[in-house]
């Protein structure tokens, strides 16, 4: 009898003890994502020179009868750049492509594109259809320059200085909310 008193409250923490964990982690999880706004997730990569990378061009593409090339960081060099990683099977970043449209139409700024993960006739399909607005454009075929920017997922538009350091990250798509902020950042860089 003495044996089934003493088992009861052990029974007990046992029963308790893993509902009190996941109460603890989820506590933390909530508190941890904030206000659950993906786009405010601090990059490592402000303030740094973008990664080393050089990409090859999306076969096919051409703008005006010519080739468009690929690029590498040494590309990212001497004038305001913008870098989106984008894909076409990526709905997000079908929304967000008029807003690139409109923005490659600053002379002050360099649009570049970083396709990642596609196949290849879908991502000249996608700009045939939508317009492109890149400068260049490289293919990242496995993912790996995307990572090395920190990229979590497409879309991302970074915004990189004249002297190739990373000076902004949007995570998630441009939208007609976020561009005012996005345009104030760009305004901040002075040109090279």
């Amino acid at each position: 009898m003495a044996e089934t008193a003493a088992a009861a409250p052990r029974s007990r923490l046992l029963f308790i003890l893993p509902v009190l964990v996941f109460l603890g982690l989820a506590a933390l999880f909530v508190f941890r994502l904030g206000d659950g706004d993906p786009s405010k997730i601090p990059s490592a990569l402000i303030g740094k020179p973008a990664p080393v990378f050089t990409l090859a061009p999306l076969e096919g593409l051409t703008a005006a009868g010519k080739p468009v090339p690929g690029f590498s960081n040494a590309d990212l060099k001497g004038k305001v750049t913008v870098v989106n990683v984008w894909a076409s099977w990526c709905a997000p970043c079908r929304q967000e492509h008029p807003l690139l449209v409109e923005l490659a139409k600053d002379p002050a700024i360099r649009l570049v594109g970083i396709n990642q993960k596609d196949n290849p006739d879908n991502a000249r399909r996608f700009l045939g259809t939508l317009g492109n607005p890149f400068s260049a454009v490289g293919v990242d075929p496995n993912g790996r320059a995307s990572i090395d920017w920190g990229v979590y997922g497409v879309p991302e538009t970074f915004i990189v200085a004249p002297d190739g350091t990373i000076r902004y990250k949007q995570i998630g798509p441009l939208t007609p909310e976020n561009m005012t902020e996005f345009k104030a950042r760009l305004r901040e860089i002075p040109p090279a």
